[in-house]
């Protein structure tokens, strides 16, 4: 099972963006929410995190210099499966192209700026997907 709350162990979060400030934010933000953070400020960073350690929720800028959020999103996916139904995009992007991205991922968006209680709120919706796709 992966749902570290079931285990009595903190939600362990990995946050994958490369604005200095909102990685900053959001971790205090989560942290005072009693859940394990990890920050990724680049793709490379990202994947290794990926790679190496488990996640039970995936919040994700669209756009980062060394890579796009929805392939992250998709490699996510393929490294933990529960990710594809516990992961948010956090973005600013209003593009018509970045639209289509992120509605190809079909995960929930939260877009910039944002106030904290909506992403705390954003992040507490995913807790029952990410526990259902574990069962």
């Amino acid at each position: 099972m992966t749902w570290n709350a079931l285990r009595g162990q903190a939600i362990r979060v990995l946050v994958v963006d490369d604005e200095g400030p909102i990685c900053r934010a959001v971790t205090l933000a989560l942290q005072q929410a009693a859940y394990d953070v990890k920050t990724a400020r680049s793709g490379e960073t990202a994947y290794s995190l990926l790679k190496s350690e488990h996640f039970d929720i995936l919040v994700l800028d669209l756009r980062i210099p060394d890579e796009r959020g929805d392939v992250i999103f998709e490699f996510a996916a393929g490294e933990q499966p529960h990710l594809r139904y516990a992961s948010l995009f956090l973005t600013g992007d209003i593009s018509d192209q970045a639209a289509k991205l992120m509605a190809a991922c079909k995960i929930p968006v939260l877009m910039k700026p944002f106030e904290l209680d909506d992403l705390l709120n954003a992040i507490g919706s995913l807790a029952p997907r990410a526990q259902d796709a574990a069962g």
